[in-house]
Formats: structure tokens, sequence, C-alpha cells
């Protein structure tokens, strides 16, 4: 945790970027809590299966067009989201509810590819983890707030209580408006732009305690120097060079299994519909629908940043392993008590307590290892010249995931009813076995040193061959470098 000025400053500074995430957890709880809402299905006709569905899938549908847009406009679309004439609060019918919604998508899809890449590329080797998986557990963070609001305005007898948090929803573009002007640049980037003096002066600040030529600060620079040189001569100038190397390839399936699998594990079920899954076991009442759900979000975010700061100890293969299990049997025990209830103890109260437990018990499961590292595990497998387009298609991923979640779920409980949990309960075992033979270990190393775990020794940099793990400033146990100066050889060893 922040012990000096320059860590204070770190984390001041990705806290603001990480302020990104609470978009997105906060949309999803609004959705789930306007469901309990009888001011806004009056509003909207009280809308059932596929055109629930589109409500909250057009917010994914966004982000996954933003994909295919240009960058340079994402001011513009920040522009939108803060003018109350394109918020859902403003609108007066469907038709005006679900573009706005399109539009919020859409800008969170761009913002949401840089704001992650930039945390971790800030982030000092100590910390990276923590910070990065930070990120994404902000997404229940916006979620707490988003079920705290709904709860607070159920009472209004007016289309108030879901105008209102409708509105509060533009908030933290906001707050990103005002503080992005003192972020800095990734260090990665200025290198990659022949600006490598201001690069290291802003990891003196951030990582040496405002000395650009500490120890660790020369094996960064001398780090990022050496990859992405290496990166110019093995790179491609198009889309392709994403899959035109093994390691590359390689990466790819990961981040695509990560985009899809933190998304077709059942969460969208409890994220978006909690409302009507609490309904399938005799839970209808709008308030207590509410409590619940505010609840089941202050677990999670508690859940979810303990997992976080638990990454730079535990390998992250384990953590997602450890998670992915948890959820099979627990959504196997949710689906399970939802049966009994709606089958052969229909009506049985104890019944419906114990589907309940389930939902908490899943929420925990997937909060200690799928939040933190949804974001962090594809942006620590990607080089720097493909960071930015490897982290994009992983994203894409998760909002195709999250596009079909939304829309099918409904349809598919309307369909039938809770059997459409088992769906998903086929599913998350593939899931696991994929986790256990095909992902690998990225922790203990600098962005850079991870090239050799897709891309063998010729990919390998300076902290690979000094033995030097950054994330504790000290040498792993191995031949001493003959090429290390006096003093940064005194630096690692006595740390």
């Amino acid at each position: 945790m922040p012990t000096t000025k320059s860590d204070i400053m770190l984390w001041f500074l990705s806290s603001i970027a990480i302020i990104n995430s609470c978009v997105n957890g906060y949309d999803g709880s609004m959705m789930n809590g306007m469901q309990s809402l009888s001011q806004w299905q009056d509003s909207f006709n009280h809308p059932v299966g596929s055109e629930l569905g589109l409500l909250n899938a057009i917010f994914n549908l966004g982000g996954t067009c933003a994909f295919f847009f240009g960058i340079c406009r994402c001011r513009l679309m920040l522009e939108y989201l803060l003018d109350p004439d394109h918020s859902p609060a403003a609108s007066h019918n469907v038709g005006m509810f679900t573009g706005a919604r399109f539009i919020i998508g859409f800008g969170l899809g761009i913002s949401s590819n840089s704001a992650p890449i930039l945390v971790a590329e800030l982030a000092h080797p100590s910390y990276r983890g923590k910070i990065t998986g930070l990120y994404n557990t902000q997404w229940a963070l916006g979620a707490i707030i988003a079920a705290g609001v709904t709860y607070g305005t159920f009472s209004i007898n007016s289309e108030a209580a879901w105008r209102i948090p409708s509105a509060l929803q533009g908030l933290f573009s906001l707050i990103l408006l005002c503080f992005l002007p003192f972020m800095p640049e990734s260090p990665r980037w200025l290198v990659d732009k022949g600006k490598a003096e201001k690069a290291r002066e802003i990891l003196g600040r951030l990582h040496g305690n405002g000395d650009p030529n500490h120890p660790l600060v020369n094996l960064e620079m001398q780090e990022i120097e050496e990859a992405i040189a290496f990166e110019r001569e093995n790179q491609r100038v198009s889309w392709l060079e994403l899959v035109a190397t093994p390691g590359n390839r390689y990466r790819m399936f990961l981040g695509i299994c990560v985009g899809l699998f933190s998304q077709w594990s059942g969460n969208g079920l409890v994220s978006y519909y909690l409302a009507k899954i609490l309904t399938n076991i005799g839970i209808t009442d709008p308030k207590q629908q509410l409590q619940l759900n505010l609840g089941k979000e202050c677990l999670s975010w508690v859940v979810a940043n303990s997992g976080a700061l638990v990454t730079d100890r535990v390998n992250r293969r384990t953590q997602f392993i450890l998670s992915t299990g948890g959820m099979m049997f627990t959504f196997a025990g949710l689906t399970g008590f939802t049966g009994a209830y709606n089958t052969v103890a229909v009506g049985n109260h104890g019944v419906g307590v114990g589907a309940v437990v389930f939902i908490f018990l899943y929420g925990i499961c997937y909060s200690l290892g799928w939040t933190p590292l949804t974001v962090l595990y594809p942006t620590e497998i990607m080089p720097y010249n493909i960071r930015a387009k490897g982290l994009a298609v992983s994203s894409l991923a998760v909002n195709l995931a999250l596009f079909f979640n939304s829309y099918v779920n409904p349809v598919g409980m309307a369909a039938i009813g809770w059997k459409f949990y088992l769906v998903y309960c086929a599913w998350i075992p593939i899931e696991l076995l994929t986790v256990i033979f095909f992902f690998k270990e990225t922790k203990g190393r600098t962005l850079e040193e991870l090239a050799v775990v897709f891309d063998g020794e010729k990919a390998a940099v300076e902290g690979n061959r000094r033995h030097i793990d950054p994330s504790h400033d000290l040498v792993v146990p191995g031949t001493p470098p003959s090429d290390l100066d006096k003093e940064e050889k005194a630096h690692f060893e006595n740390v």
C-alpha cells in the first residue's frame, strides 16, 4: 500500500482512471433496480422478453460498435454523455431511452479500452496486480451507488423515481473530464514516440520517489526500450499482427476467453435480472428485491477489492481456478434450490431462502477472481505494440457476450423459467477446464518480461537476463549478472 510520496501520487492518479469502471457497474445495477420500480414499469409498458432484453442489451451494443470507431472522437462521445438531451433521464418513450443507452455504451466502449491500459502502464511493478485489479472491482462500487439510489427513490410516486438514477449516471463522466488534464501519459507510449526523457521523468516521479535515475527506473527504461525495439523489428502494420505469430495467437485466444467467460458464467442473470430470479423463488416485494440487490452489490464490492489486493500474493491461475470452481458449485446450488422451489417444494420459504444464500455465495466466488482479473490478465499478456488492439478485442468479446446475455436471458427465462439456468450449469465446467489447461501464469514479472512466456527467450529483456524480480526490487537466486554497475547491484541485493 502507499508509503511514499510517489506511491500516494500513483494511487491517486490511478484512482481517477479507475472511476471509468464505475459507469459499467452503475448501469447494470440501475437497470436491475428499475425492474423493481413500478414507476419505471408503467412508463415503459411493463417490458418483457425480447423488449426487456433490448433495453438492457443496447448498452452493450453501443460498446460493441465503439470497437469499430476512431478513438479521436472520444471527446465528442463524452460531450454526448454529459448532454442532458442524450441522457436516459430525459426520455419520454422506449425509443429515446434505448437510444440514450446506446450512446452511453458507445462512449464507455471507447474509454474502457484506454483507461485500464493507462493504469497498468503507470503502475509500479510492486502494485501492478493490485492497482489494475482494482480497476474492474470498482464496477461493484458503481453498482452499489446505483442500488442505493434506486432504493432511495423507490418511494417517490412519480417518474422521478427512475429519472433521478438515470441522470446521476453522467456524474462519473463529469469527474473524469475534470481530472483528465492532470493525468500523465503512458511512459511506453512516450518512448515509442521518441520522448524517452519525458518517460523517464514520469517513471522517476511515480516509481523512483522523484529520482529519474533510480535503479528501478533505469531497469524499467532499459526494458521498455528493448521491448519496443524488438516489437518494431517484428511488428506488422495491420490488425493481422494480432494473429501473425504463435505467441500472439495464444494471447488472443486467452484474451477472448477471458472476455467471454467473464460474462457467460451466469453472472449476467444475477447482474441484470435479479428481480426475475427473486420472483422465481417467491420474493416479489419490490422493496425487498431492492434491499437484496443493494446487499449483494455491497458484498461484491468488499470481496472484489479483497480479491484485487491478493493478486500479487496469489498466482493468477490459482485465483482463476478457485473462482471458477466455486462459481460452478454455487450456481449449481442456486439452480437446484430454484428448481426445488418450483417443483418438489412449491412455495417453501426455506427453499427460497436457500436459493438466496447461493446467489450471495456465487457473487463471492465470482468477485474474488473474475472481477479483479478480467481487465488485469488481458492487459498483462499483451505486449506494447498490440496491447491496445488486444485489449480492444477482449473488450469486444465482453460486449458481445453481454449483448447476447442481456437479450437472450429474459427470452430464455420467459420460455422455460428456472430450467434456463441449466445452460450455465453445463457451460461453467468447460470454462474451468479451459482455465486449468490453457491459462498461463503472469505474476511476478514486468509487462516487458512477460513476453518470454509467449514468445520464448528471443523476447527476453534485461530483467529476464539478470534474474530480477522487479515487483520486490530484488535479484532472484541465480548467477549474478556481470554487467550490473555497482550502484544498481548494491540496490537490488540490499533492498
